[in-house]
């Protein structure tokens, strides 16, 4: 099984991303934020906050949904906002996403706030609501169940710090994944997590068996060349123990997003 987590970045790198995606096939795929405009068949619109302009690829959940043809897919709103397609407004909703291959059957499934809640009328103010989503999947080639979960840890525009929001939504995400996983189950947790590497969120969910793959087999960075700012890590992947000898890699070519795709391989 390969699952691999992404941050799509709104799918401003749209050809690059769906280019990888259609060749590397994951069996799972953890995607954050991803676009949903149902009512538009732009391609193309533009999310404007505080003096910024940023193309959005419109409907980039049922995109990566057509390039997967073979896949489950679920998406898991945050909020619904506007996008705007020159002075007009027009209704979108950003969230996660998850696609799973059909060959393996998701035999349980649970979605989340990990902060704050859905936001029906506009995205709301900094920090916004995130949440997470887990499934349980049974894989007959491997012959085990295994719980994924991913989330969009909230953005704080004053850093990657640990604060108490921050620590809230790592107990939450601990208190998801305990909800879902059953004994002797292979666990996996990723996501764009917002934190810094020494975060508190490591502990939590350390308290249940896990360890993060990003930074103890030696990988210093996350980001792409179309990040520019300081602090290159963001996402992070954590596995218990059963999981131990998966073969793990921070894919830096080819680049698809400001965040490098993670992929986790499991074999017997």
């Amino acid at each position: 099984m390969q699952i691999t987590c992404l941050n799509g970045w709104g799918g401003r790198l749209y050809e690059e991303l769906v280019s990888y995606l259609a060749a590397s096939q994951p069996d799972v795929l953890c995607l954050q934020e991803v676009v949903h405009t149902p009512d538009s068949t732009e391609p193309w619109l533009v999310y404007c906050d505080l003096g910024m302009e940023l193309p959005q690829r419109a409907n980039l959940f049922a995109e990566i949904r057509d390039i997967l043809p073979n896949h489950v897919a679920v998406f898991c709103p945050c909020a619904q906002g506007e996008l705007w397609r020159g002075n007009e407004r027009i209704a979108s909703q950003w969230g996660i996403a998850t696609y799973v291959h059909r060959s393996l059957p998701i035999i349980a499934q649970i979605q989340a706030f990990v902060h704050g809640a859905f936001s029906p009328c506009g995205y709301g103010d900094h920090p916004r609501s995130r949440n997470a989503h887990a499934i349980r999947v049974f894989d007959f080639e491997l012959g085990f169940p295994v719980t994924i979960a991913h989330m969009h840890g909230l953005r704080d525009p004053a850093g990657k710090h640990d604060n108490p929001a921050r620590l809230a939504q790592a107990e939450r995400l601990k208190t998801l994944v305990r909800s879902i996983a059953e004994s002797g189950d292979r666990i996996v947790v990723c996501g764009d997590f917002n934190v810094t590497p020494d975060s508190q969120t490591f502990e939590a969910l350390g308290a249940i068996g896990l360890t993060d793959l990003v930074t103890t087999r030696g990988f210093s960075n996350t980001r792409t060349s179309y990040y520019r700012k300081e602090g290159r890590y963001a996402d992070y992947m954590l596995i218990n123990d059963l999981l131990a000898s998966a073969t793990f890699e921070v894919v830096e070519r080819p680049e698809v997003s400001d965040h490098c795709p993670l992929v986790l391989r499991m074999t017997r």
